[in-house]
């Protein structure tokens, strides 16, 4: 049997619909992601190694002996995707039982990396909210962020360096 270009295919479709799949919020959704990506490597993974043949056993012409690395391969590959199915799936069920929904929630640090980078006047994406946080900046103020995640100025002091 020759590699098929239908095989590779949907290799490849499985493999973006998987992708597609974990970018999304909902755990369970990644969890389909990560099967159907999981599925799509170990298809075209089985259409990259070859024609199938015979068993791996020696003796048998070099031709048209079987090569085992990659069902073994493939073999590992199906049991570790269990196993991260199985605690996406238990990530999932913990989430709802906690929350109501199994959505992912925005990380704090990031929020916080986002807000001081909002803040930062060296930046090219800044925008300056008014003239008077940078004339306070420039006569050694220091600017802040407040409740909203805005920048203010502050004098040193008020901080408490």
């Amino acid at each position: 049997m020759t590699p098929s270009l239908v095989l590779a295919i949907a290799g490849g479709v499985l493999i973006a619909a998987g992708v597609y799949l974990v970018l999304e919020r909902s755990l369970m959704r990644i969890l389909a992601g990560v099967m159907l990506a999981g599925n799509g490597i170990n298809l075209l993974f089985l259409v990259a190694s070859g024609p199938a043949g015979l068993a791996p056993i020696v003796g048998e012409p070099r031709d048209e002996i079987a090569d085992p690395l990659p069902q073994a391969l493939v073999l590992t590959a199906i049991v570790i995707s269990l196993a991260t199915g199985a605690l996406l799936l238990a990530m999932s069920y913990r989430s709802f039982q906690l929350e109501g929904h199994d959505e992912v929630a925005d990380d704090v640090e990031d929020t916080i990396v986002r807000r001081r980078a909002q803040a930062d006047l060296s930046s090219e994406a800044y925008v300056e909210p008014d003239s008077s946080a940078v004339a306070d900046t420039e006569s050694g103020g220091r600017l802040v962020l407040d409740e909203e995640g805005d920048p203010t100025s502050a004098d040193a002091a008020e901080v408490g360096r």
